[in-house]
This record gives C-alpha cells, structure tokens and sequence, in this order.
C-alpha cells in the first residue's frame, strides 16, 4: 500500500459520511477544533553521502510509519486559522548501494511539531475545505544505531503544505481528512569504523495522510 491507496480509501470513507443527514458544524471566530488522527507517514527521502571529503555511491532510505496524531486548530476569524500538530514517528534506516553494501542504520525517532495557517472555505457549511502553509521544528531522538558504532542527526527547521476538509456530524463533531507535505532535511554522521565518518545530507521529506475526528469547542 502506498499513499495513494491510503488517500483513496480516506476519500471514499469521506464521501459515504458526507451523504449522512447532520447538524452543521459551523466555523467561527473563536472556535477551537481539537482533532485526533491515524497518520500514515511516507518518507520521500533523497540523499547524498560523502566519506571525508569524496562522494561515494549510495543512498539512505526510511520505511513508513503509522501513528496517531493530536493537533488544535484557534480561528481568528469564520475562515482564517492557526494548526498546532503534536505527533512523532519511528522509522527503521538503511543506507543502500554504499561501498559497504546495505547498511543498517537502525531506527530514530522524529518529532516535527508543525504550526501552520489556514484558510478555511465555506466554513458554514457540512463539507468545508482548508488549505494551509506551515513551518516545522523537527528533533530527532532516541537513536538506535543498528550495525554502526554510532549514528547522529541534526534537527533543524522545515516548511510544510497542506490540503485537507472538515464534514459535520452530529453535534459539535466532524470527520476530517488531512494532507501534508513536510520539508525536513538533516545531516547525518556514521561512524562505521571507518577511518574517517560517513556523512550524509538527507531530505526526508514525508507524505502525511491523516484521518480522524474533532470536535469544536
């Protein structure tokens, strides 16, 4: 399953709730929506690694990961809002087609807390689209360090896009499905007992699907 699998699917289970008779949820000024989600985070990574100052083959590669997310959405005005997202996520690391062959990186732990503004379209209405441009502070931490003596990253800021919409349910409730593109990049260091560390400069740059419910206060 890709990201496109999990978007059509949010999508469909959307549309069959979408259809439902239910109370408007209307936006306004004031409102604070707090949200919990499933996220399905997809790195889309590119890199380059170098040994001291000489490039060498290779590239790393990050596995995906499922995980729930709490974010809480302030509307200054019926449309114009500020997203404060709190999620982290594990992913298992490789370094492939090195000199050294596959190598495992072992796993880290990312913590992007991402702040973003929106723009919410007919916030009156049960179905209600938003998009949204962001800035992120990503840590990393609790590094397991696989077949390599020793791994470190460095955190640092991003940006972030998003596309997503709210539907009304009953009450103060709605259903809402979430799209982000995360810019993150990091400079790694592996120390591989070799005479001098790997480095490399990642873009990890993930693919975030969420879904979930919120409710307006």
């Amino acid at each position: 399953m890709n990201t496109r699998h999990v978007l059509f699917s949010a999508c469909a289970a959307i549309a069959l709730l979408a259809v439902a008779p239910s109370a408007m949820a209307e936006k306004a000024a004031g409102d604070l929506l707090v949200r919990g989600r499933v996220l399905w985070v997809e790195p889309d990574e590119s890199s380059s690694l170098r040994l001291g100052a000489t490039p060498i083959a290779g590239k790393v590669d990050a596995d995906i990961g499922v995980v729930p997310e709490l974010d809480f959405t302030y509307f200054f005005t019926d449309s114009l809002a500020a997203e404060l997202i709190l999620g982290t996520t594990p992913h298992d690391v490789k370094a492939k087609g090195t000199p050294l062959g596959n190598v495992d990186l072992g796993d880290v732990w990312l913590l992007p807390p991402t702040l973003s503004l929106q723009y919410h379209l007919n916030p009156k209405g049960q179905i209600s689209p938003y998009v949204g441009v962001g800035l992120n502070y990503t840590f990393f931490y609790n590094v397991d360090n696989g077949a390599v003596a020793d791994v470190d990253y460095t955190n640092g800021f991003g940006y972030a896009l998003q596309a997503g919409v709210d539907v009304a349910l009953q009450g103060n409730w709605s259903l809402n499905l979430d799209v982000k593109k995360i810019f993150i990049d990091t400079d790694a260091t592996v120390n591989a007992g070799l005479a001098s560390p790997i480095r490399a400069k990642v873009d990890i740059d993930p693919w975030i699907v969420g879904i979930g419910v919120g409710y307006r206060f």
